[in-house]
């Protein structure tokens, strides 16, 4: 079948159509998509500086953060290490991140790779971390968090 301009003009009128009539969701995922990025950038910023305000802003209050060797901790057994120096991250660099918004959650994927230092003992970083964020009124929280070892 040979293309002329009135089916041209028919095609390009359809997909004004369906422009008009598709609901915005793609632009409100993308904007989520670039909150979530935000808030996982906060959360960064925050775990790097220990910054005890900054990570309560960005963590949900019923925080489930899992290690990748296991050890699951709730909201204040997160918190209080990082802020207290007790266990502290002298890099960190999220690699590969994935965002998929759905609703009001969030499911971020990225590797994680850098140092951190416990009981002045310094370790290489390199992790697959799942994240799964939940819209709230005033932003973006981190609900829970498993992390998973990576070959090497």
């Amino acid at each position: 079948m040979s293309m002329n301009r009135r089916h041209l003009a028919l095609a390009g009128a359809a997909a004004l159509t369906l422009a008009h009539l598709t609901p915005s969701t793609a632009l409100a995922q993308g904007s989520d998509a670039a909150g979530v990025a935000a808030a996982v950038e906060a959360l960064t910023k925050a775990m790097l500086a220990g910054d005890r305000a900054g990570l309560m802003a960005v963590t949900h209050e019923r925080l489930s953060y899992g290690h990748s060797a296991g050890r699951i901790e709730n909201r204040q057994q997160f918190i209080d290490p990082l802020a207290n120096k007790t266990s502290i991250f002298r890099s960190m660099n999220v690699l590969d991140q994935t965002i998929d918004v759905v609703g009001d959650d969030a499911i971020v994927r990225h590797v994680l790779r850098g140092e951190s230092e416990s009981n002045g003992r310094v370790n290489p970083v390199n992790i697959g971390i799942l994240q799964v964020w939940k819209k709230q009124a005033d932003g973006w929280k981190l609900l829970a968090r498993q992390a998973f070892t990576r070959p090497s």
